[in-house]
């Protein structure tokens, strides 16, 4: 009995694969430049389409444009001949994949983009098919055998179908200035929800800010922090700005006729580390412990004065790590 290598067969598709990549990337010039001006440029939405493999990418590419800021979706070539045409208006732009080119579920899209001046890119195989001649911008994929080329299923060629896909995207979220703010806008839940949560999504507002004047009487500024259970009190001037902070590291120091100072001469200036209310939890983490001291709690601050304030155990209870 012939022994199967299955390790091998892996390192050479993935092999294969990655050439092909290479020689996609060293392929790549002015059409697609053009591409993502024509992306840029629509005031409507992007329509991915493609027929059997080279749909179900068309329908990953137009999921990796709409979670980036840039309106896509799907249609499928053989719906839209029974009237999902309509959903396609002059305002768009149409991202075409076929290896071939030649998939005939396509011709109604096209004659629809042609007749209407729709905007059409293709990423195709061959630029003199019916998809190459019909586009506006051809994104031609890179010769190079499938992986499995004795039955020549799409493999290589789905592979740079979405490399080519996930290129146009992250050019295009790059020129539009795409912000990880605004990724969190269409990525709320989950893991990577969680890592783009903001200090102002978790912080607790100004009813609960432990704060003083610069002239409040210690008394008084123990009553405030033992009240308020953050183990810190904020110190703010007259224009309520906040100017520094007292812990319990500064009520040791001062422990020698601590009620005859007010909260202005007992204080620690600065602080050290605040956060502003559109910083990452994940960077509002990484500041509690580094630089050293280490601290649990940050006063959120807008302009000089504090809105919220920020505990590690919210961020730690956000599943931000």
């Amino acid at each position: 009995m012939t022994s199967f290598d299955a390790i091998g067969v892996g390192c050479r598709v993935l092999t294969q694969e990655a050439e092909a990549l290479s020689a996609q990337a060293a392929a790549l010039g002015a059409d697609f430049a053009r591409a993502v001006d024509t992306l840029f440029a629509a005031k409507g939405r992007i329509i991915c389409t493609g027929m059997g493999k080279s749909g179900h990418v068309a329908r990953k590419i137009a999921a990796t444009f709409a979670s980036t800021g840039s309106p896509a979706f799907f249609v499928h070539p053989a719906e839209a001949s029974h009237g999902d045409l309509g959903m396609v208006t002059q305002d768009d732009v149409i991202v075409g994949l076929s290896k071939s080119g030649e998939a005939k579920e396509l011709a109604d899209i096209l004659a629809y983009a042609k007749r209407f001046h729709i905007p059409l890119i293709a990423i195709t195989a061959d630029a003199a098919s019916a998809l190459g001649r019909a586009a506006d911008v051809v994104l031609k994929l890179a010769d190079a055998p499938e992986a499995t080329a004795e039955v020549s299923a799409p493999t290589t060629s789905t592979t740079l179908q979405i490399a080519l896909g996930d290129a146009l995207a992250v050019a295009l979220l790059e020129r539009r200035g795409f912000k990880p703010s605004d990724f969190h806008v269409f990525h709320p839940g989950g893991k990577l929800g969680a890592m783009l949560l903001t200090a102002g999504s978790l912080m607790h507002g100004a009813h609960e800010l432990p704060l003083v004047g610069l002239d409040a009487p210690m008394r008084e500024t123990l009553l405030v922090m033992t009240e308020k259970r953050w183990g810190i009190v904020g110190v703010t001037d007259g224009a309520g700005r906040l100017v520094g902070a007292i812990t319990d590291g500064d009520l040791r120091r001062h422990i020698e006729g601590l009620m005859d100072h007010s909260a202005g001469e007992v204080m620690t200036t600065g602080p050290k580390k605040t956060v502003a209310p559109d910083m990452l939890a994940s960077e509002a983490l990484a500041l509690m412990s580094d630089p050293p001291p280490a601290v649990t709690v940050l006063f959120v601050v807008d302009d000089g004065r504090p809105v919220g304030i920020l505990h590690v155990h919210d961020i730690l209870r956000a599943g931000v790590m």
